[in-house]
Protein backbone atom coordinates (compact mmCIF):
# COMPACT_ATOMS: atom_id res chain seq x y z
CA UNK A 1 0.00 0.00 0.00
CA UNK A 2 1.36 3.33 -0.55
CA UNK A 3 0.42 6.64 1.42
CA UNK A 4 1.04 10.07 0.34
CA UNK A 5 1.74 13.52 2.37
CA UNK A 6 1.54 16.94 0.80
CA UNK A 7 3.91 20.11 1.99
CA UNK A 8 4.40 23.45 0.66
CA UNK A 9 6.85 25.77 0.61
CA UNK A 10 8.19 29.29 -1.41
CA UNK A 11 11.33 29.03 -2.41
CA UNK A 12 14.11 31.35 -4.52
CA UNK A 13 16.96 30.20 -6.46
CA UNK A 14 18.68 30.27 -9.74
CA UNK A 15 19.33 27.04 -12.01
CA UNK A 16 22.36 27.58 -13.79
CA UNK A 17 22.94 26.12 -16.85
CA UNK A 18 19.39 25.46 -17.90
CA UNK A 19 17.87 26.31 -21.81
CA UNK A 20 15.98 29.10 -20.38
CA UNK A 21 17.78 32.41 -19.79
CA UNK A 22 15.65 33.73 -17.30
CA UNK A 23 16.05 30.71 -15.45
CA UNK A 24 20.04 30.26 -15.32
CA UNK A 25 20.73 34.32 -15.59
CA UNK A 26 17.49 35.81 -12.37
CA UNK A 27 16.81 35.17 -9.32
CA UNK A 28 13.48 34.26 -9.57
CA UNK A 29 10.94 31.61 -7.23
CA UNK A 30 8.06 29.38 -7.23
CA UNK A 31 5.33 27.97 -4.81
CA UNK A 32 6.53 24.31 -4.52
CA UNK A 33 4.33 21.48 -3.50
CA UNK A 34 6.16 18.34 -2.47
CA UNK A 35 4.43 14.57 -1.96
CA UNK A 36 5.96 12.32 0.14
CA UNK A 37 4.65 9.07 -0.89
CA UNK A 38 5.33 5.68 1.74
CA UNK A 39 5.17 2.06 0.97
CA UNK A 40 4.61 -1.04 3.49
CA UNK A 41 2.65 -4.13 3.11
CA UNK A 42 1.50 -3.73 6.46
CA UNK A 43 -0.54 -1.97 8.72
CA UNK A 44 0.45 -0.35 12.57
CA UNK A 45 -1.75 -0.94 15.75
CA UNK A 46 -3.93 2.15 14.37
CA UNK A 47 -4.36 0.18 10.90
CA UNK A 48 -2.25 2.51 9.02
CA UNK A 49 0.74 2.47 6.88
CA UNK A 50 2.12 5.17 8.61
CA UNK A 51 0.53 8.18 10.77
CA UNK A 52 0.14 11.32 9.22
CA UNK A 53 0.62 13.03 12.75
CA UNK A 54 4.08 12.09 12.99
CA UNK A 55 5.18 13.66 9.01
CA UNK A 56 3.95 16.93 11.09
CA UNK A 57 7.03 16.59 12.85
CA UNK A 58 11.13 16.32 11.97
CA UNK A 59 10.08 15.80 8.41
CA UNK A 60 7.83 18.71 8.35
CA UNK A 61 10.64 20.55 9.93
CA UNK A 62 13.57 19.55 7.24
CA UNK A 63 11.38 20.08 4.35
CA UNK A 64 10.11 23.72 6.05
CA UNK A 65 13.57 24.55 5.85
CA UNK A 66 13.16 25.66 2.18
CA UNK A 67 10.14 27.76 3.02
CA UNK A 68 10.83 31.71 2.15
CA UNK A 69 14.53 30.65 1.68
CA UNK A 70 16.71 30.80 -1.30
CA UNK A 71 18.29 27.24 -2.63
CA UNK A 72 21.54 27.49 -3.56
CA UNK A 73 23.93 25.53 -4.89
CA UNK A 74 27.44 25.48 -3.82
CA UNK A 75 29.55 25.18 -6.89
CA UNK A 76 27.81 28.81 -8.05
CA UNK A 77 29.71 31.68 -8.28
CA UNK A 78 31.33 32.66 -4.95
CA UNK A 79 29.97 36.24 -4.80
CA UNK A 80 26.83 35.25 -5.56
CA UNK A 81 26.73 32.81 -3.15
CA UNK A 82 28.09 35.47 -0.52
CA UNK A 83 25.75 37.77 -1.53
CA UNK A 84 22.50 35.65 -1.03
CA UNK A 85 23.92 34.90 2.41
CA UNK A 86 24.84 38.32 3.46
CA UNK A 87 21.20 39.52 2.18
CA UNK A 88 19.14 36.80 3.07
CA UNK A 89 18.46 35.13 6.40
CA UNK A 90 16.58 32.31 5.25
CA UNK A 91 19.35 30.31 2.81
CA UNK A 92 19.86 26.29 2.24
CA UNK A 93 23.27 25.84 0.37
CA UNK A 94 22.90 22.31 -1.36
CA UNK A 95 25.92 20.36 -3.44
CA UNK A 96 23.41 20.47 -6.26
CA UNK A 97 21.33 22.94 -8.43
CA UNK A 98 18.25 23.69 -7.47
CA UNK A 99 16.40 22.48 -10.06
CA UNK A 100 13.13 20.77 -9.51
CA UNK A 101 14.75 16.93 -10.71
CA UNK A 102 17.44 17.89 -7.63
CA UNK A 103 15.01 19.05 -5.03
CA UNK A 104 12.90 15.69 -5.28
CA UNK A 105 16.56 13.74 -5.20
CA UNK A 106 17.53 16.25 -2.03
CA UNK A 107 14.42 15.62 -0.27
CA UNK A 108 14.30 12.09 -0.76
CA UNK A 109 17.88 11.70 0.70
CA UNK A 110 16.92 13.71 4.12
CA UNK A 111 13.67 12.16 4.47
CA UNK A 112 14.92 8.53 4.03
CA UNK A 113 17.67 8.84 6.47
CA UNK A 114 15.34 10.69 8.97
CA UNK A 115 13.01 7.50 8.41
CA UNK A 116 15.57 5.06 8.77
CA UNK A 117 16.94 6.37 11.76
CA UNK A 118 13.49 6.49 13.39
CA UNK A 119 12.43 3.87 16.18
CA UNK A 120 8.38 3.62 15.81
CA UNK A 121 6.73 2.88 18.79
CA UNK A 122 2.95 1.63 16.96
CA UNK A 123 4.03 -1.48 15.09
CA UNK A 124 5.15 0.07 12.09
CA UNK A 125 6.33 -2.50 9.72
CA UNK A 126 8.79 -1.92 6.88
CA UNK A 127 7.91 1.29 6.21
CA UNK A 128 10.16 2.92 3.16
CA UNK A 129 9.88 6.09 1.28
CA UNK A 130 8.53 5.18 -1.99
CA UNK A 131 9.42 8.09 -4.32
CA UNK A 132 9.15 11.97 -3.99
CA UNK A 133 7.47 14.60 -6.11
CA UNK A 134 8.33 18.20 -6.16
CA UNK A 135 5.81 20.13 -8.49
CA UNK A 136 7.56 23.22 -9.62
CA UNK A 137 4.64 24.78 -11.21
CA UNK A 138 0.97 23.37 -11.42
CA UNK A 139 2.13 21.82 -15.08
CA UNK A 140 5.27 20.46 -14.24
CA UNK A 141 7.35 18.03 -11.63
CA UNK A 142 9.75 15.69 -11.09
CA UNK A 143 9.59 12.39 -9.19
CA UNK A 144 12.48 10.88 -7.49
CA UNK A 145 13.01 7.04 -6.64
CA UNK A 146 15.37 5.54 -4.57
CA UNK A 147 17.56 4.73 -7.81
CA UNK A 148 17.47 8.09 -8.71
CA UNK A 149 18.21 9.84 -4.97
CA UNK A 150 21.31 8.03 -4.69
CA UNK A 151 22.07 7.90 -8.31
CA UNK A 152 25.82 8.85 -8.79
CA UNK A 153 25.12 10.11 -13.02
CA UNK A 154 22.67 12.86 -11.35
CA UNK A 155 25.15 14.15 -8.78
CA UNK A 156 26.15 12.23 -5.72
CA UNK A 157 23.88 14.05 -2.63
CA UNK A 158 26.09 14.06 0.44
CA UNK A 159 24.37 15.43 3.60
CA UNK A 160 27.54 16.39 4.88
CA UNK A 161 27.30 19.02 2.16
CA UNK A 162 23.69 20.53 2.98
CA UNK A 163 23.88 23.94 5.40
CA UNK A 164 21.36 25.38 6.58
CA UNK A 165 21.17 29.43 8.36
CA UNK A 166 20.86 29.64 11.51
CA UNK A 167 17.65 31.44 11.12
CA UNK A 168 16.25 27.94 8.91
CA UNK A 169 17.85 26.17 12.22
CA UNK A 170 15.71 28.23 14.87
CA UNK A 171 12.88 27.52 13.59
CA UNK A 172 13.12 23.63 13.90
CA UNK A 173 11.93 21.97 17.19
CA UNK A 174 14.89 20.15 17.49
CA UNK A 175 17.93 22.79 16.56
CA UNK A 176 20.23 19.94 16.23
CA UNK A 177 18.07 18.03 13.58
CA UNK A 178 20.67 17.79 10.72
CA UNK A 179 23.23 16.90 13.11
CA UNK A 180 21.83 14.13 14.81
CA UNK A 181 21.21 13.02 11.04
CA UNK A 182 24.49 13.20 10.16
CA UNK A 183 26.12 11.27 13.02
CA UNK A 184 23.20 8.66 12.65
CA UNK A 185 21.47 9.07 15.92
CA UNK A 186 18.46 7.20 16.41
CA UNK A 187 15.07 9.62 16.93
CA UNK A 188 11.93 7.65 18.39
CA UNK A 189 8.24 8.83 17.16
CA UNK A 190 6.22 9.91 20.28
CA UNK A 191 2.79 8.47 20.72
CA UNK A 192 0.04 10.17 19.55
CA UNK A 193 -2.04 12.54 22.00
Amino acid sequence: MIIRKLFKFENAHIVRGCSSSKCRSSLHGHSYKVELLFASNFLDNGQMVYDFGLMKQNMKDLIESFDHSIAIWRDDNKEYIDAMKKNSARWVLLPVSPSAEQFSRVIFVMIDKLLELTTTINGEREVKLHSVIVHETDTGYAQAFREDAYSLNMGLINLEEFAFSEEVQKNWRDSNLLDKIKKRERFINPKSV
